[in-house]
Parts: C-alpha cells; sequence; structure tokens
C-alpha cells in the first residue's frame, strides 16, 4: 500500500472505506487555499511515515471530494478522521504540531489493539486477560478495563469481577456492558439455590413476603426469569416500600441481564410501570 494516497469521490469508498478494513486509515480533508491545512500537512505525513505499517494516510482534497466531505460532515479544514472497519473512531480539526498528532495516532492505534483483543475474549479469555492487564500496565485507558471486566466475567473469576466492577464504579458510572455485568453477579448469587426447598417455603407461607422474594431471588438466580416476574408484580404491589423495592430491583438486574431486545423484558417492564404508576 501507497504510504500517501490522494483520492476523490470517485474512489473514496476503496481508498478509505475498504482498506480500512485492513487497518487504521487516516483522512486529512484539505485544500489548496486553507494556511492551516500547508501547515498540518508536513506534519502529518512525517508522523505517519512512522507507523507506516500500521497507518494508511489517504489526502482529499476538498473539491474533488465533495461528497465525502459532507458524508463527513467537515464543516472547517483541516478536518483529519481516523477509520477503522468503515467506522470513524476519532477525529481533529485544525493544525496540530507533531507531538499531538503521534500521541492521537497511538490513541487510535489502542483503539485497534482493543478491537483485536476484544475478538478474543470469549473463544481465548484468558488470553485476552493477559494482553489486557499488559495494556493497562503500559497505561491503557478505561476501555481496556471495561474489557477486562468481560474477560474476568467470562471466566467465572467473581472476586476479580466484583474488585473490577468496584473500581470501575468510582467513576460515579457503569457503562452498560458494565451494568449488565454487576446484574448478573447479583443474580447469579441464588442460581444454586433449592428451589424445590424455597418454594415448599413460599407455600406454606404465603403471607411471608421474604419467603417468596427468597423464592423470586432463586428463580431468576436459575434463569426462570418469568415465574421470578410474576411473583415480583405481586409483592410490589403488596409492600412497595418494603420487600416490594427488593422485587422492583430484582427486576431491574433481570432486564439487564435479558437485555432490552427480549420480549421478557419489553412485557415485564411495561407490567412493572402500570404497577407503580
Amino acid at each position: 500500500m501507497s504510504e500517501v494516497i490522494n483520492t476523490n469521490d470517485a474512489s473514496f469508498e476503496t481508498d478509505v472505506i475498504v482498506r480500512s478494513q485492513l487497518g487504521l486509515v487516516i483522512v486529512d480533508f484539505w485544500a489548496d487555499w486553507c494556511a492551516p491545512c500547508r501547515m498540518l500537512a508536513p506534519a502529518l505525513e512525517s508522523v505517519v511515515a512512522e507507523f507506516a505499517d500500521q497507518v494508511t494516510l489517504v489526502k482529499a482534497e476538498t473539491e474533488q471530494n465533495a461528497q465525502a466531505s459532507q458524508q463527513f460532515g467537515v464543516s472547517g479544514i483541516p478536518a483529519v478522521f481516523a477509520i477503522l472497519d468503515g467506522e470513524v473512531v476519532d477525529s481533529f480539526q485544525g493544525a496540530m504540531p507533531e507531538d499531538a498528532i503521534r500521541s492521537w495516532i497511538q490513541s487510535c492505534l489502542c483503539k485497534l489493539d482493543l478491537q483485536q483483543i476484544e475478538q478474543k475474549i470469549e473463544s481465548a479469555p484468558a488470553e485476552a486477560e493477559a494482553s489486557l492487564r499488559e495494556m493497562l500496565a503500559n497505561g491503557g485507558d478505561e476501555s481496556a478495563k471495561v474489557l477486562l471486566l468481560r474477560a474476568l466475567h467470562q471466566q467465572n473469576k467473581s472476586e476479580e469481577v466484583h474488585a473490577m466492577l468496584d473500581e470501575l464504579s468510582k467513576r460515579g458510572f457503569l457503562e452498560p456492558e458494565c451494568e449488565q455485568i454487576a446484574a448478573s453477579m447479583n443474580l447469579s448469587q441464588a442460581a444454586s439455590a433449592d428451589i424445590d426447598a424455597l418454594r415448599s417455603h413460599a407455600d406454606s407461607a404465603p403471607d411471608d413476603l421474604s419467603a417468596q422474594f427468597a423464592l423470586a431471588e432463586g428463580l431468576a438466580g436459575q434463569q426462570s426469569y418469568e415465574d421470578a416476574f410474576e411473583i415480583c408484580l405481586r409483592l410490589v404491589q403488596e409492600d412497595r416500600q418494603g420487600t416490594g423495592e427488593q422485587a422492583r430491583l430484582l427486576m431491574l438486574d433481570a432486564f439487564k441481564v435479558l437485555g432490552d431486545d427480549s420480549g421478557l423484558t419489553r412485557d415485564y417492564r411495561r407490567k412493572l410501570s402500570m404497577v407503580l404508576y
């Protein structure tokens, strides 16, 4: 592959989108009349040359790439985009010094490494874990921690999963996939429950709401979600501020594990809303 490619609207798809399936592509939207573009070009080309085997630089003069400029929402130039697998992973606008460009490209390449590691999490989670720990030791970002959490969860390393969740929670938020893992860990605490014993106790003491909740928790832990949800709805109706609140939280955890696309999630989220409001 050429180190620097000049593209136009006719070849943009091949030069950028298709090529980005093979590795990181940097697209520089520029124009002859643009002074900052002339300042950026030599610095950008010099830094890209340092990553010649990992990065392709594509120069897109705006008059010859009017359609692509519109597609990328270019409102000012120079505008530089990092493309990987046909998707924009990062961008910047305006001239930057070489050190800043170098750091930016390294950050983009880190995202490529993370993507490759992510593909191993299900098939080779231990290998993915080792790669992520090495990356974090060398200054990896929060994205690496999230993937490490997934790799640990895939290996059922409960203590380490809890520790990583605690660390990530200190930021004041959790990504949806982290919330899903946290919910899964909550439900798994009842995965080994003796359902027959719990059911017998609940049937013999229908007014014991704690016994009813314990049965719902055990059912959810063993993925009998619909039965668990029916019990939880009754508890929310009967004891909204007490056991009902525990039941509501149990349902929310199960919704996260099932996902928003699940029919059970949609049906019982609606039923829960009706009971609450």
